[in-house]
C-alpha cells in the first residue's frame, strides 16, 4: 500500500535554512544560542496548539516516567520529544515525514545535548518502519489534520505498541458547527484537510485496538493567541508560516469562538490484541 503524499507534504511545510531561521530569531530575541535551554528553544520548536504547556499536560496525563520508550509521530522538529527527554526521562524516536524538519530537529537536539535520548527518523505515521521491538508510548500532537485514511492510521500505531502501551494524542477534531473556516495552520482549503467529530474519532481508535483512560476537550484551556500581534518573531508559527499567519490566526479564532474546531487530549492504553469482528451468526 502506498504512503503519505511525501512530496506534497515537503512542499507544504518544508523549508529552507530552517536551523539558521531558528537560531538567528532565538538570537534577535536576546536568547545565547550557545547555552540553550528546552524552555529558551520552545517557542521556536513546539508546533501545535498550547505549546510547551500543552506537551507538559499531555505527559502528565499519561503519567510518563523515566526510561520509557516512546515513538513520536509527526514530531516535527521535536520540541515535545526533547521536553519528554528532558523533563520526564523518556527515550524518545522522532518520526517525521518533512525532511527540513528531521535535519533541524536532529541539529537542535544536539546542541542542546539531547542525542542520547532523543532520534530523529524520516518516516511515515501511514507506513511506520520503526524496527520489531515495540514502544511503550506512541506520542501524537497535531499530526493527523491533513490524513484522510485514518483508520488505517490508528491501526499502525496499534502495531508499534506493545500490549498494555499507550496511545498519547493532541488532535484538533471538528466541532457541531461546520464547516471549517480557511485557512489553518495545516491546509489552504478543504482539499487538505481530514477532520472528524471526537465521538467518531474515539469509536475508530477504539475500534483499531485501544480503551481509553483518559478524553478530554482542552479547545478553551490551550487556546491560541488571542491576535497575529501577540506571536513573537522567534515563533515557529511566525518563522514557518510567515505573512500567511495572520489570515490562519484570525481564522482560528473564528473556529475556535464557534466551535468549528474542538482540540482534544487522550490517553488509551492498547489492548491485549486488536478488536475483531463478532463471528458471524448462524442457523439452526
Amino acid at each position: 500500500m502506498s504512503g503519505s503524499d511525501a512530496p506534497a507534504t515537503n512542499a507544504y511545510w518544508g523549508r529552507g535554512g530552517l536551523e539558521e531561521k531558528i537560531l538567528d530569531a532565538l538570537a534577535a530575541a536576546g536568547k545565547n544560542v550557545d547555552a540553550l535551554t528546552i524552555d529558551d528553544l520552545a517557542p521556536a520548536d513546539q508546533f501545535h496548539g498550547g505549546g510547551k504547556g500543552a506537551t507538559e499536560r499531555l505527559a502528565r496525563l499519561a503519567g510518563l516516567k523515566p526510561g520509557t520508550r516512546v515513538l513520536d509521530v509527526g514530531g516535527g522538529l521535536g520540541g515535545p520529544a526533547r521536553t519528554l527527554a528532558g523533563q520526564f526521562g523518556c527515550r524518545v524516536t522522532v518520526v517525521d515525514l518533512t525532511e527540513a524538519y528531521v535535519r533541524t530537529g536532529a541539529a537542535l537536539t544536539a546542541r542542546l545535548g539531547l542525542a542520547d535520548g532523543v532520534t530523529h527518523r524520516v518516516g511515515d505515521a501511514l507506513a511506520l518502519d520503526v524496527g520489531a521491538e515495540p514502544f511503550d508510548v506512541l506520542w501524537t500532537q497535531n499530526s493527523g489534520m491533513n490524513i484522510a485514511d485514518k483508520e488505517r492510521l490508528y491501526a499502525g500505531f496499534a502495531r508499534v505498541l506493545r500490549p498494555g502501551g499507550l496511545l498519547v494524542i493532541q488532535e484538533p477534531m471538528a466541532g457541531p458547527v461546520q464547516p471549517v473556516v480557511f485557512p489553518v495552520m495545516w491546509a489552504r482549503d478543504a482539499r487538505a484537510s481530514f477532520l472528524r467529530a471526537p465521538d467518531a474519532m474515539r469509536a475508530l481508535i477504539e475500534a483499531a485496538g485501544f480503551q481509553a483512560r483518559a478524553w478530554e476537550d482542552v479547545t478553551d484551556e490551550i487556546a491560541g493567541p488571542g491576535s497575529a500581534a501577540a506571536i513573537p518573531a522567534h515563533s515557529v508559527q511566525r518563522i514557518i508560516m510567515g505573512e500567511a499567519l495572520d489570515a490562519i490566526v484570525r481564522a482560528g479564532q473564528q473556529n475556535r469562538a464557534e466551535r468549528r474546531i474542538v482540540m482534544t487530549q487522550a490517553v488509551l492504553e492498547r489492548r491485549a490484541a486488536p478488536a475483531s469482528a463478532p463471528p458471524p451468526r448462524t442457523s439452526g
